[in-house]
């Protein structure tokens, strides 16, 4: 025992003249020897030293605070994104309560989903006073709205006067129990108020609005809604976000009907009774309709009733919950990545650490003191790099808004609660990081720390680059992922889609749905395509984003009526396939001038002509049609080849082509401009525009437009995916830079002896890059078959899509190998070029 007293204070003498030569540990014995003059050390002297250590070890603190930082940071913003959405219609009055009446249709052409029986609502009040404390009930349509010579295209719904008192929407002005009141009166938005008049105190103005028949009327504006909190009543979705309010009484005017039990198309909402169960409702749903709806829509209509709450998450076939969940792992393993580099780091520094314990041992210090003080360092850098990071989400905030197509919470917005979160992480975190030196290194004898021997403990060599490899693994994962993802997002936008999509643009034409207005637009059509910039100009119902008037039920005319099949219905004149460039492959497009004998011509694609049983498109062209429900029989004029009017999420479904003189129902023209320059050809169609429809606003869009809306949800995923990669390549790298420096810090002894005994430069370069690029090429192993099946299954959502091919896989891999190669090069190549002599003395 003497013996062993005698060598340890032989060893502290030797090791003190090295410090005082070399100064590298004279701060730490001078804030212990102050530290003891206190007979309780404080937290603040803890805090103190855990500062110095920091910036005494400026590179690696640096790294470390800023490579967590940036992953706190992302999994903020991505969590915001995802309480954000799921916050969506909770702030509604009583928003438990509320729900909304989906339609599931057994004949799938009968209606929408979103969509249900106009009656149904008031019926349920009225009969069941018990079960349904309120409604409201809407039809979306978009108009032209003037204000002198400005005119804009606006969405508006025509609804119950219980929408402000049903979900407790504020109003800056106006009074919410008489602002629908009277037929020539509109509510608006802030937003809308903005626009037209530069402020909000604007009750008593009016606007004019037009009619479904080319009336135009002013309406006085009776009240202004406060800033809406994002729900699913004014703004339903991508295609119903309405800033103007209208009562049921104003639909005579715009000459629309929004009541019948034969009417299904309109947006139904009601507001249960406190503690009133859905399937009482539902059953009251089902007496009402089989009493008083016609016998088809009875038989067809099976009610679902959605809370408000949930509606967001689940609208859509859920795409709002699996983006979120996307989302969310995508930022749990950003996370989990920044926080393994974390501790990777503060691993691989402790060890270098082993002599400052001794010493601190030596002098008195006890067991729990290094405890708390490893502790206080590291969650002293996390709590730092969470500060930073909510930094970061201020200036990220704007920039992911617009990413993800969603205004992310500001900071002071979450509740009060929220505050605690980042700091139990930060604290969580720190224990995490600081709890294997802490408890290791604190634990080895006074003599084997001022060896710096780690005989009785040794490092954990295998468990980091265990660690290092589930950074590269899932770096590769994401980086593989968006890859393939673009890769499908760039399919939705190829020249596959059988169609041509090139310099087509439409814009929306006023409404008068009879055949007077048919035939007036017909006549603008024919001048505006004699217009020098136009090559061809379609008056239809359809653009192809998928949004199409309905679907039908059709069978060979003396063929069993029960035996149908569904087809997609599209209101198109003759002059649609050439506009679209959509392929005819037997017969004709319609006739070029329309005729009422021709009022029953069709055109069908190749797919409806082989579900039909014919072999070949020209055997249909002359063969009549009946449509289940309709008494009259239609003649196949035309087969287009196959092309996607809708997402390539589906199947190309069976489509039928009807006339729009037929329908009477239109609302775009689309156009197909001549190649050129384009800024010149739209301004020059933009004058002519002027010309022929007066007030009517030229706000055209390109096809690109539509598809961009109609993938909205798979190009955020990409420019996500493009975010996350990004950042998991920057953690990866800022952990083998942190690593790599450690190693070259520990190893500079032998570097020099390597050199003495005639190794190269480039023989020390790769003896470090070979440790790493065997830990990529295991991650690789690992990584490549998860990518694969990850992204298989995500494919699978998509009737067409990529062949998953090696390319991705290869760019990943050797892209995230090339770069960390470049990293250890640079690193090591300082070291291998240093003098022996000096790296020798260095120890």
């Amino acid at each position: 025992m003497k013996y062993s007293k005698r060598i340890t204070i032989q060893l502290l003498k030797q090791w003190l003249n090295y410090v005082n030569a070399h100064t590298t540990l004279l701060n730490c014995i001078y804030l212990y020897a102050t530290v003891t003059k206190c007979p309780c050390p404080m937290l603040q002297n803890y805090f103190k030293l855990a500062w110095r250590n920091l910036w005494k070890n400026k590179v690696f603190s640096l790294i470390n605070i800023f490579g967590l930082s940036v992953g706190i940071a992302f999994a903020l913003l991505i969590g915001a994104y995802v309480w954000s959405q799921v916050q969506v219609n909770h702030q509604l009055k009583n928003a438990p309560n509320h729900y909304i009446i989906l339609s599931k249709w057994k004949d799938p052409n009968m209606g929408n989903e979103i969509t249900s029986i106009a009656q149904l609502p008031k019926a349920l009040h009225d009969n069941y006073p018990n079960l349904v404390a309120n409604y409201y009930h809407f039809d979306a349509v978009t108009t032209n709205v003037s204000k002198g010579n400005e005119h804009f295209r606006e969405s508006l719904q025509l609804g119950d006067s219980t929408l402000l008192k049903m979900y407790g929407f504020k109003l800056l002005q106006g009074d919410a129990n008489t602002a629908l009141n009277d037929p020539f009166s509109v509510v608006i938005t802030t937003k809308a108020a903005l626009k037209y008049f530069g402020r909000t105190d604007v009750v008593g103005k009016t606007l004019n609005f037009e009619s479904f028949g080319g009336d135009k009327h002013d309406f006085t504006i009776t009240a202004v809604l406060d800033k809406l909190p994002k729900n699913s009543v004014t703004n339903l979705n991508e295609n119903v976000d309405s800033d103007f309010f209208f009562t049921l009484s104003a639909a005579k005017y715009f000459k629309r009907n929004i009541e019948g039990w034969s009417n299904n198309v309109t947006v139904s909402y009601i507001e249960l009774q406190k503690g009133v169960n859905t399937q009482a409702v539902e059953r009251a749903i089902a007496d009402l309709v089989s009493k008083n709806a016609p016998q088809n829509t009875a038989k067809n209509f099976v009610p679902q009733l959605v809370s408000l709450t949930d509606y967001n998450m689940v609208a859509a076939g859920g795409v709002v919950k699996k983006m979120c969940y996307t989302l969310s792992c995508i930022a749990l393993f950003i996370l989990l990545m920044a926080v393994i580099n974390f501790v990777n780091i503060c691993i691989g520094r402790s060890s270098g650490r082993m002599k400052e314990m001794g010493i601190r041992k030596v002098l008195g210090g006890l067991r729990k003191q290094l405890i708390w003080q490893f502790l206080t360092e590291s969650v002293l850098m996390v709590m730092i790099a969470t500060i930073i990071s909510l930094g970061v989400y201020v200036l990220a905030r704007p920039f992911f808004s617009n990413v993800l197509g969603q205004e992310i919470t500001g900071l002071f917005n979450f509740p009060v609660y929220f505050a605690v979160v980042p700091f139990v992480f930060a604290l969580f975190v720190g224990i995490l990081a600081g709890i294997y030196p802490a408890l290791v290194l604190s634990a080895l004898k006074s003599v084997d720390s001022l060896k710096g021997k780690l005989s009785s403990v040794k490092e954990s060599v295998l468990f980091r680059k265990t660690l290092v490899a589930f950074q590269f693994c899932t770096a590769a994962i994401v980086f593989i992922g968006a890859i393939i993802i673009a890769q499908q997002v760039n399919l939705f936008f190829s020249n596959n889609l059988g169609y041509n999509k090139d310099y087509v643009i439409y814009a929306q034409v006023p409404r008068d749905w009879s055949a007077k207005g048919v035939q007036k637009m017909s006549d603008t059509r024919y001048q505006l395509s004699l217009a020098p910039q136009v090559k061809s100009v379609s008056l239809s119902w359809e653009i192809l984003d998928g949004m199409n008037w309905g679907g039908s039920a059709l069978y060979k005319q003396g063929a069993n009526p029960a035996q149908t099949i569904a087809a997609q219905n599209l209101a198109t004149d003759s002059h649609y396939a050439e506009t679209y460039g959509i392929p005819l492959i037997a017969g004709t497009f319609f006739k070029p001038t329309y005729n009422a004998a021709d009022s029953t011509l069709v055109v069908i694609n190749e797919m409806e002509s082989k579900a039909m049983g014919w072999k070949n498109a020209q055997d249909a062209i002359g063969q009549n049609i009946m449509i289940t429900g309709a008494p009259q029989v239609f003649k196949i004029c035309g087969v287009t080849a196959n092309f996607h009017y809708a997402s390539l999420q589906g199947r190309i479904e069976p489509v039928t082509f009807f006339n729009v003189n037929y329908t009477t129902f239109f609302r775009y023209f689309s156009i197909k401009l001549k190649p050129g320059n384009m800024q010149q050809n739209i301004a020059g169609l933009q004058k002519e525009w002027g010309r022929l429809l007066p007030g009517a606003p030229f706000e055209y869009h390109f096809m690109d437009d539509a598809l961009n809306r109609l993938y909205k949800t798979e190009i955020q995923l990409k420019q996500a995916a493009y975010i996350a990669t990004t950042l998991a390549v920057i953690i990866v790298l800022l952990g083998v830079l942190g690593l790599i420096s450690l190693s070259i810090q520990k190893r500079t002894k032998e570097i020099g002896i390597r050199k003495v005994l005639g190794s190269s430069v480039a023989g020390i370069i790769g003896l470090f890059m070979k440790e790493f690029l065997v830990v990529i090429l295991i991650a690789a192993l690992v990584a490549c078959p998860l990518a694969y099946l990850i992204m298989t299954h995500w494919l699978n959502d998509y009737a067409y899509k990529i062949a998953i091919t090696l390319n991705p896989f290869v760019l990943a891999v050797a892209g995230l190998a090339i770069v960390t190669a470049m990293l250890i090069a640079i690193q090591t190549i300082k070291a291998a070029l240093d003098s022996p002599v000096k790296s020798l003395r260095s120890e």
